[in-house]
């Protein structure tokens, strides 16, 4: 009886793996498209962090190429990604009684052209932004920027996958 429960499950498991009607990333359907393209989102914030706009795009594309199996090319894309980041923004969130920040927030704002030439229905253009928050002791540089990017930046393309691929 064991064995059969086991065997029961794995057939299910495969019958949905396999599936045209659903996927795990929750989409109805397939996806109408074999490639895809990230262009080079420019950093436009008034405030610039160097670096961060380069960061961005190749974290979008190692989301998508390690959620789909679609491949990722520079130029005739089926899905394309383009955008710019709009806001890089540092602000106090608590203050000390010496009237000094107890913590920071760093925000950080991506403007974000998705176009499917497959199916227009598809297309949007909309912002996507997260924070992290920091001690008011800490700099934003060095291990605390890395761990702020790798949060900020890992929400926010995950929201865009989400939004351009599973719908959600």
């Amino acid at each position: 009886m064991r064995y059969f429960k086991i065997l029961l499950v794995f057939i299910l498991a495969l019958t949905l793996h396999g599936c045209k009607y659903y996927n795990f990333t929750g989409r109805s359907g397939s996806i109408n498209a074999k490639t895809f393209q990230v262009n080079y989102f420019q950093n436009n914030a008034e405030v610039i962090e160097p670096g961060i706009e380069l960061t961005f795009t190749r974290r979008l594309q190692d989301l998508i190429q390690n959620q789909t199996n679609l491949t990722l090319t520079n130029a005739g894309g089926d899905l394309v990604y383009e955008g710019e980041i709009t806001q890089y923004r540092i602000s106090p969130m608590t203050a000390t009684a010496d009237q000094r920040a107890a913590q920071n927030r760093l925000s950080i704002t991506i403007n974000v052209r998705f176009t499917n030439k497959n199916n227009e229905d598809d297309d949007f253009e909309k912002p996507f932004s997260f924070f992290y928050d920091y001690s008011g002791d800490a700099l934003p540089t060095g291990s605390v920027l890395n761990a702020a990017l790798d949060e900020i930046f890992e929400r926010i393309t995950q929201d865009i996958f989400n939004e351009s691929l599973a719908k959600w």
